[in-house]
């Protein structure tokens, strides 16, 4: 991220919209269950709020500074945090009962990487399990404050079949303004 966007990202401000607005509308409607995992929490914000709402948490982050950041906020707590890579999750199979996603897609450099990454969380929740999340609809905006960042926005009207082809089923996206909301459960059978 550039010196801006990790402002802005780090900021009270984005804290309390993430805490108010952003994750309510995202998550009041779902259980993912006592084991939940977390791909690019970032500064940590989003995982605070859900460890306050499920059993366990275990965010992976691809930024060592961040995962450094998130680990210590949450010491002691119900949660993991695992410096890695959300295309190659070293985790088991079917570890989790489900998995959540923050405003982080649009910074995965490639739609394939974006597949990838859509196709290791199915692999690593339960059947059945969800996959939720939110993120950015492109636009000038975005493009003005990811400059010199890697910004590859998600088209919603596109997200469906590309989270189908991963092994997910019952999807559903919300466009909202400059935002939109996915959830989608792992098939039954294997991805």
């Amino acid at each position: 991220m550039n010196r801006v966007h990790r402002w802005i990202c780090s900021s009270g401000h984005w804290k309390r919209a993430l805490e108010c607005e952003v994750l309510p509308k995202v998550l009041d409607d779902f259980d993912l269950g006592d084991n939940v995992l977390e791909v690019g929490p970032g500064f940590g914000f989003t995982t605070e709020w859900l460890r306050r709402r499920f059993k366990q948490v275990t965010a992976v982050e691809i930024d060592p500074d961040l995962a450094h950041l998130v680990g210590n906020m949450a010491r002691g707590a119900n949660v993991r945090v695992v410096q890695g890579d959300g295309t190659a999750l070293p985790f088991k199979d079917k570890s989790f009962s489900g998995a959540a996603a923050f405003t982080m897609l649009h910074h995965i450099p490639s739609a394939r990487l974006q597949n990838l990454l859509f196709a290791e969380v199915c692999r690593v929740i339960k059947p059945g399990g969800m996959f939720a999340g939110i993120d950015s609809v492109g636009g000038l905006r975005m493009r003005l404050l990811h400059i010199a960042d890697a910004l590859v926005p998600i088209e919603p009207t596109t997200l469906a079949p590309r989270l189908e082809a991963a092994g997910f089923t019952g999807v559903s996206i919300n466009v909202d303004g400059r935002r939109f909301r996915f959830d989608a459960a792992r098939r039954l059978a294997v991805c």
